[in-house]
């Protein structure tokens, strides 16, 4: 009799190892005896699995579907034991999570260590990143992301929201001054967001009920958050950031908030992951512990 289970492991592992060689090596084994117990396994299926070479060693068409297939199953059977262990508020396998760098290591980074302090058995991966997630693309159980994403094949929880806005550090208004209405922005050096090829320098607000932009200028425009936030404490230039990226800087003067009698865009950050059958257990309680943090009232 097989161990069916433990064929589908060893076929996860070995994706995510790359090759026999790295396999061999994390499971202290050799590059021959997983490759022939990878043999015997496309001998029984009667197809095979990878296609490997001396350059090359890549999944074929049948090899990606039993992989996925192997994920959601193994992710059943470490549920299920979950469920039924001992502990039984225990939770483990692995996990893999995605956010924004600079609010995930604000934020998230300190949520996601007190979430492995209570669930060791747990292999949690986070995985930060400036570009914007796709839970599926970039194969992560789940994936921080700001704004509600349009793939149908995702399902998204509202983590928390916020608003945006206009800040600088007291050196630079210092030397160039304070805006007092939205067009002043046009006469000051504002840092700008990289996305792509896009440049975020239409800065949306509302004056009298009516919503309009101002196209923004300036020296500086960086992909990443974090710099643009380092930036705007060196006195670079005016900043639109998140209340939540900025709220203890606005406290304790470290930057100051700008044009505060006009609304700037609203914001919400989701917890989105791929649509399925059955979550498994460990998304489940990690949701649940992210959405009972965030509303835990600071201090």
């Amino acid at each position: 009799m097989t161990d069916q289970a433990g064929d589908l492991r060893l076929m996860c592992q070995l994706v995510e190892a790359g090759s026999l060689s790295e396999a061999a090596r994390r499971f202290d084994s050799s590059p021959p005896a997983l490759s022939r117990r990878l043999a015997a396994m496309e001998s029984r299926l009667g197809v095979r699995l990878f296609e490997r070479s001396s350059r090359r060693f890549a999944l074929t068409q049948e090899g990606t579907l039993l992989h996925q297939r192997a994920q959601q199953i193994l992710a059943a059977i470490d549920d299920a034991e979950a469920e039924v262990s001992a502990t039984g508020r225990s939770v483990r396998g692995t996990l893999r999570v995605g956010a924004p760098t600079q609010i995930g290591r604000r934020l998230f980074a300190p949520l996601a260590g007190r979430f492995s302090d209570l669930h060791p058995d747990l292999d949690l991966r986070f995985v930060l990143t400036n570009a914007e997630l796709d839970a599926i693309e970039d194969e992560l159980d789940i994936a921080i992301r700001i704004g509600l994403p349009d793939d149908g094949a995702l399902v998204a929880r509202k983590l928390m929201d916020s608003r945006r806005v206009v800040c600088a550090a007291p050196s630079y208004l210092e030397r160039h001054g304070i805006p007092q209405v939205p067009d002043d922005l046009l006469r000051h050096k504002c840092l700008r967001l990289l996305r792509g090829r896009r440049t975020l320098d239409r800065w949306r607000f509302v004056e009298d009920g009516v919503a309009r932009t101002v196209e923004v200028g300036g020296t500086l425009a960086t992909t990443s958050g974090e710099v643009l936030y380092d930036w705007a404490l060196e006195g670079r230039g005016l900043a639109l950031k998140a209340l939540w990226n900025v709220e203890d800087d606005l406290a304790s003067g470290r930057l100051v908030q700008c044009l505060a009698d006009y609304s700037f865009d609203e914001v919400a950050l989701y917890a989105t992951w791929p649509r399925q059958g059955v979550m498994p257990r460990r998304m489940r309680v990690f949701l649940d512990f992210l959405a009972a943090e965030l509303q835990r009232p600071a201090g």
